[in-house]
């Protein structure tokens, strides 16, 4: 669900206090669209494409994953295809793996 090796790339390239700045503001921002994302927004393949890039930025493969299905269905005019509850499904079990380990690598020297 979460590739470590790419949060200890990013953390590697940023350093600690890189890493947390990105975090806190993956969280939030990120968590603004996947609220959005109940509500079935006009622009949901954009909402999609951003979660993706935000996702494997810092590691959330199985996340990435998913909402990179759903901006492919939406560019083929498949909206109605996309399984939203499972976005938000995906990402919240993906938070919880991922804040259990996060603090290795914010403390990380």
């Amino acid at each position: 669900m979460i590739d470590w090796n790419r949060v200890a790339e990013l953390r590697s390239e940023i350093g600690a206090d890189g890493f947390a700045e990105v975090l806190d503001l993956f969280l939030d921002e990120v968590e603004g669209v996947v609220m959005r994302l109940g509500q079935r927004p006009e622009k949901l393949e954009e909402e999609l494409h951003f979660l993706k890039g935000s996702a494997w930025n810092l590691g959330f493969a199985a996340f990435g994953a998913i909402c990179q299905d759903g901006e492919r269905k939406c560019a083929a005019g498949q909206q109605d295809l996309v399984d939203v509850g499972a976005v938000i499904d995906c990402y919240g079990r993906s938070k919880v793996q991922f804040m259990a380990r996060v603090a290795e690598f914010c403390d990380a020297a």
